[in-house]
């Protein structure tokens, strides 16, 4: 599936969780024929559920598959994803990590490498705004949502540039 194609379900999905009040971030699971899998967004408010996150919930809206389907897979997500997701990634056998924007918060980018995941990054401004724009709005609920008490860019401590 086509790049943008794949990031513009992901985003769907995120705008979607906003208009719920929840954390603007969403995911698409797509098979390596082009099939969607599964498409997810962070439920964390919505569900009063701490591990869904934008992929998670995808992962889990997808269903028990076997381990062949993730062969060749692309998870598109709009944000740079986290540990936990960065884990399930991996877990899974996910081929390729296609990336809204990492600007607001950067995730396990490094560590996906590592393991042998293709990561592109296609620095979406419709993503960035949509979850700057909640970062404003909510900033308790997103540090909450990262684990921290004071905004951050990555889990190695930089913290985010002030606007």
């Amino acid at each position: 599936m086509d790049e943008s194609k794949g990031l513009a379900l992901a985003l769907e999905e995120a705008q979607i969780g906003y208009r719920e009040g929840g954390i603007p971030i969403g995911a698409a699971l797509v098979a390596a024929d082009g099939r969607v899998l599964g498409r997810g967004r962070n439920m964390r408010v919505q569900n009063d559920n701490p591990i869904l996150h934008g992929e998670t919930s995808c992962l889990q809206n997808a269903g028990r598959l076997p381990s062949s389907a993730y062969q060749g897979s692309t998870m598109f997500t709009t944000l740079s994803p986290c540990d936990m997701c960065t884990g399930a990634c991996i877990l899974y056998g996910i081929s390729r990590v296609v990336i809204g924007e990492n600007k607001t918060f950067l995730g396990g980018e490094a560590y996906l490498k590592q393991r042998g995941v293709e990561v592109v990054v296609l620095d979406s401004s419709e993503c960035r705004e949509l979850m700057e724009k909640f970062i404003v709005e909510k900033p308790d609920v997103w540090n909450e949502d990262i684990g921290v008490e004071e905004r951050v860019y990555s889990r190695e401590g930089i913290k985010a540039s002030s606007k």
